[in-house]
């Protein structure tokens, strides 16, 4: 490809196998970043902030395809706000998204459904930004990645009484496979809003989390807690699944028992 594809987000658990997915496929890759990085096997470093926009002008410049895979629970909105100003300008051709499952299902009414489900109305939020930008764009609604179960699962098994969301289900998928598919729609043509990806099974909170410990041959009681709010009651009634698309192939078993018996332990980041 002539010009490069740049990735923001690029140095984080998705981003790391996007940037290398892309690279294997031969395109020359534009990280952007808010510290400093070396240069390296075809991936170039810019530094820029999407929060404030310092540096995001020179970031774009000269770049025909965006993957924005930044984002956080707070300020989805603004930060591709100013993505989308400065890719404008720089006249961007396809700008690729990564959303979430349930970003249209899961209400945020009250501060309580905000407080704890902020992070779907963050991606709705940038969700519309994207496509209401006059930019051709695609934007991949994926489920939970097994990377980020992974943590809060460590997390809970620290407590001698782990408390479970009651009702919860989960659908998760690899970081990796999700990496795959974004590739696959940067390098083609933009597409709007794609098909969900999700992975392979529907697991109850409590059921991943006993996977965890049985992996790590431990064991912990279990105490079921009602979460409160409009957004709590979608996500029981399975706003966050997509049991259609269930396109994923690795499992969370799979993954447990590759992640937990690596050299890397329990570590959560990406192989």
């Amino acid at each position: 490809m002539s010009s490069p594809i740049l990735v923001t987000g690029g140095t984080g658990m998705l981003g790391r196998h996007v940037v290398r997915r892309l690279r294997e496929a031969g395109c020359d890759v534009r990280v952007l970043s808010r510290r400093k990085h070396s240069p390296g096997d075809g991936v170039e470093f810019v530094t820029g902030d999407l929060a404030s926009g310092e540096g995001i002008e020179a970031a774009v410049a000269g770049v025909g395809t965006i993957v924005h895979l930044a984002g956080s629970a707070k300020g989805d909105e603004a930060k591709a706000r100013s993505l989308v100003r400065a890719a404008s300008r720089a006249g961007v051709r396809h700008l690729v998204y990564i959303s979430v499952i349930g970003a249209d299902r899961v209400p945020m009414v009250s501060g309580i459904d905000r407080a704890m489900f902020g992070y779907f109305g963050s991606k709705l939020a940038a969700e519309r930004v994207v496509s209401d930008s006059g930019l051709p764009w695609t934007t991949l609604r994926a489920s939970q990645f097994y990377d980020l179960l992974l943590m809060v699962a460590e997390q809970m098994a620290k407590l001698p009484l782990i408390p479970v969301p009651a009702g919860f289900r989960f659908q998760p998928v690899d970081t990796d496979e999700v990496a795959a598919r974004l590739v696959e729609l940067a390098l083609g043509e933009p597409a709007g809003l794609v098909p969900d990806m999700a992975g392979p099974r529907v697991y109850a909170m409590a059921d991943l989390v006993r996977g965890y410990l049985r992996a790590r041959h431990k064991r912990r009681l279990f105490v079921p807690l009602r979460l409160p709010g409009q957004a709590a009651r979608a996500v029981r009634a399975g706003a966050n699944l997509s049991p259609e698309r269930n396109v994923g192939h690795r499992t969370w078993e799979d993954f447990l028992a590759e992640r937990l018996s690596s050299p890397r332990g329990s570590r959560s980041g990406p192989a």
